[in-house]
């Protein structure tokens, strides 16, 4: 019988700062917490809260399901709880033809909870360029609606004022829609709210908006042309300014890159935190919690502007159902909520029935290469450490199958087993993607093979480590016959985070595809994720 196992542990640093929230005296539990809270992918950070209850959305681009939902009651620990969208359709790309969204598809958005719904809008960085906006009553069912479709608004944040009116910001300017978001209200091209001043002189993106004692904030990323990443904050009296600014964080935290870009949240008893991504290079972005504090009307965010490394927030602890990141043995008669597909899948090629306790992937279109290929499947890697083991049956290849494991980006590691004239090989192998900037369509594949082992059995077993310690981005490749005696494939292949190109972490990726003819498939027989690989450090 499988024995499926999840363990997550984060380790940190010894003898750094600490932080708490100011405490309400009423509250008696309290919750730690060591940042990064979530070491793994998700950048982009919009919350909202409804009594206990916090949501958080994030990007995921090309990846479907997309723009997932989070859940927590205590800003520490968050569960998945629904995808907003199953696949998105304006155009061929995103099944992954005459073109990709590789790095585009959802970016940014906002969810926000307003009179007993949740509401999301987010514009996808392609073609035809116009915004989706979602509502549901409940997050954590997901039945995600859509309302209607608008013009496009890059990286934007919704607010419902206090007279119930509906505001958009983007950039450095408001629209004003009507209560059915369908039409701007007033200027069609926005209002400017706010002018750069001398020292933004480069990126100056990633509203999020909220209102606060008859103010309104306005978090932002800033980066000047050769300076640091930085927060920023725009406050005003009025929806459309003016609004003044303050830089309010400035941290390389730990010696990775300067954190920016998130969000400002209450909880209940009326203290105040901030959720920013900070940038990992192979893991991607990941979120880090930071207290805050008002003074003069302004938010200090941490430690005049640092990010603590501890800290306790004053509210009970959260149990999370899931977690972003769970092995799975393929028993359950659908899909994992934590698995995404490589843009859409072509449904009629996956099973989890014809097999009972396996996932069946049918090779589904000839292709030359992993980026052109349906139905890689998906999972965030994490840090520090995370190792992943699949189990593949692959009998029933045919002949130029390609089927495997991979760290999966722009720059791949890839681990596979290649069908050639009737014989099977475990073939470790790198892969650069080059795209074109109109399209994302693959131009080039620079593939180098370098290791080929000749492969005697029908099941086999990849595993990959993954080290993402600060200088590191590493992985290691193996394969087994018997899940006893591992033979290294591959040592140390760097990990590559590229924002031209797939624009985010590594991925753990199940791919099977066909190079000549379909009709061959694989069966899966269990994903293993383990994190808990720092004990012996």
């Amino acid at each position: 019988m499988k024995k499926s196992f999840y363990i997550v542990s984060f380790w940190g640093f010894i003898g750094l700062n600490s932080l708490s929230a100011q405490i309400n005296p009423s509250q008696k539990e309290m919750t730690a917490f060591t940042n990064p809270i979530i070491w793994a992918d998700a950048p982009d950070l919009s919350i909202t809260r409804n009594g206990d209850d916090l949501y958080l959305i994030s990007t995921t681009m090309h990846l479907m399901p997309g723009a997932p939902v989070m859940h927590s009651r205590d800003l520490v620990h968050w569960e998945m709880s629904s995808y907003v969208f199953d696949t998105l359709n304006d155009n061929s790309k995103y099944d992954l033809l005459n073109g990709t969204v590789y790095g585009r598809g959802q970016w940014a958005s906002s969810i926000r909870y307003h009179k007993g719904k949740y509401y999301v809008l987010f514009s996808p960085n392609d073609e035809p360029f116009k915004s989706y906006f979602y509502v549901t009553d409940n997050p954590g069912k997901g039945n995600w609606k859509l309302l209607t479709r608008t013009r496009h608004f890059h990286d934007a944040s919704l607010l419902f004022d206090d007279d119930d009116r509906v505001y958009v910001f983007t950039s450095n300017k408001v629209f004003e829609l009507s209560p059915d978001f369908k039409t701007i209200i007033g200027n069609q091209d926005g209002t400017e709210v706010f002018q750069k001043d001398a020292s933004e002189t480069g990126l100056l993106e990633g509203n999020q908006i909220i209102k606060k004692d008859g103010k309104y904030y306005m978090m932002m990323i800033s980066w000047p042309r050769g300076g640091k990443r930085r927060q920023v904050v725009y406050r005003a009296d009025k929806v459309n300014g003016p609004y003044e600014k303050k830089v309010v964080l400035e941290d390389n935290f730990l010696g990775f890159s300067y954190a920016g870009q998130g969000a400002l949240i209450d909880d209940k008893n009326g203290n105040w935190y901030s959720l920013i991504f900070q940038d990992r290079n192979g893991v991607g972005r990941v979120p880090i919690l930071i207290p805050v504090k008002w003074e003069n009307g302004w938010p200090i965010l941490g430690d005049n502007g640092k990010v603590p490394l501890k800290g306790e927030v004053p509210l009970p602890p959260f149990k999370p159902k899931n977690h972003l990141v769970e092995s799975d043995e393929f028993s359950d008669k659908k899909m994992k909520i934590q698995w995404q597909w490589n843009h859409n899948p072509v449904n009629s090629a996956w099973s989890l029935s014809e097999r009972k306790g396996f996932l069946r992937l049918k090779t589904s279109r000839v292709v030359d290469n992993l980026y052109l290929a349906p139905n890689t499947l998906t999972q965030r890697m994490e840090g520090p450490k995370s190792s992943g083991i699949v189990a593949l049956d692959v009998k029933e290849m045919k002949d130029g199958d390609v089927t495997g494991f991979s760290a999966f980006n722009g720059d791949s590691g890839i681990l596979s087993v290649v069908k050639e004239d009737g014989k099977k090989y475990i073939v470790f192998s790198t892969n650069e993607v080059s795209l074109d900037n109109k399209n994302k369509a693959v131009t080039d594949v620079k593939k180098e093979e370098k290791k080929r082992i000749l492969l005697n059995s029908d099941k086999v077993y990849f595993k990959i480590d993954a080290d993402f310690n600060l200088g590191k981005d590493l992985a290691d490749f193996y394969y087994s016959t018997d899940q006893k005696n591992w033979t290294e494939m591959a040592k140390d292949y760097k990990m590559i985070f590229d924002y031209r190109r797939l624009f985010m972490g590594s991925k753990f990726a199940i791919f099977n595809y066909a190079t000549k003819n379909l009709g061959g498939f694989v069966d899966v027989d269990f994903f293993r994720v383990n994190t808990d690989l720092n004990k012996a450090e």
